[in-house]
């Protein structure tokens, strides 16, 4: 995993966020919570950007009621749409249609990435790294594959600006490729993430994913993709 040799070193928060400490109490043995995200959510919180429900809190990187405001039949303000959560693997079993602690140990989401219930999550890989996939939910999305290697190259992603990181189909293209609906991008977020770790902002998500790869695929060089489909279903 990538260490943090940039502008946040220097001033590394002490403590955890709510975020983190609730994420953090779900994650499967031999998973950490990564310092980028750590620091990720710090920065929502410090900005406002979550609401706290009974199941815990949910963090966004846009305020939802300033992207509510701006929202029309043409687009809208707020970068890309994601919510951060504590949900782990206690829904996989419907997702998987397995209990299988082989599957169940590897696998703990973090986040929704679609409003048609795509999920993003930590995976164990075989050799014990951990990655960050995308499942998509199947009766939208069908995108099935590593998402990113490195979790700074996942915050990247985020910054790039499409409207949900679910649609695999578009990862070629870089945002507001269609010109039907246009998503203003997330400026303090990608000032942030360029300045923070010193880093760029990719065009397009091919840049970061590297076998973008779908659930109807008959085969796929993405190692969660020959995973899952040893596994599911």
């Amino acid at each position: 995993m990538r260490r943090i040799t940039n502008l946040f070193q220097a001033h590394k928060p002490q403590g955890q966020s709510v975020l983190g400490q609730q994420i953090s109490s779900t994650l499967c043995s031999g998973m950490v919570l990564p310092d980028s995200f750590e620091l990720l959510f710090r920065w929502i919180e410090t900005r406002q950007c979550f609401v706290d429900t009974p199941n815990g809190r949910i963090g966004f990187l846009f305020p939802e009621a300033e992207m509510k405001r701006g929202w029309s039949d043409h687009g809208r303000p707020g970068g890309t749409e994601i919510a951060f959560a504590a949900e782990g693997n206690v829904n996989l079993r419907y997702w998987f249609k397995t209990t299988n602690p082989e599957v169940m140990s590897r696998l703990c989401v973090f986040a929704k990435s679609g409003g048609d219930g795509s999920m993003t999550a930590f995976w164990l890989a075989d050799d014990g790294s951990q990655k960050i996939v995308h499942l998509g939910s199947g009766s939208g999305s069908v995108t099935l594959c590593i998402l990113a290697e490195d979790p700074i190259d996942f915050i990247r992603l985020l910054a790039i600006g499409y409207d949900e990181i679910c649609w695999g189909d578009a990862y070629s293209q870089p945002p507001n490729a269609s010109g039907e609906f246009i998503v203003e991008p997330n400026l303090p977020f990608r000032n942030w993430v360029e300045q923070g770790f010193q880093v760029s902002i990719p065009s397009r998500a091919t840049e970061i994913v590297r076998y973008p790869a779908s659930m109807d695929d008959g085969h796929s060089e993405d190692a969660f993709w020959q995973w899952v489909k040893k596994h599911a279903w």
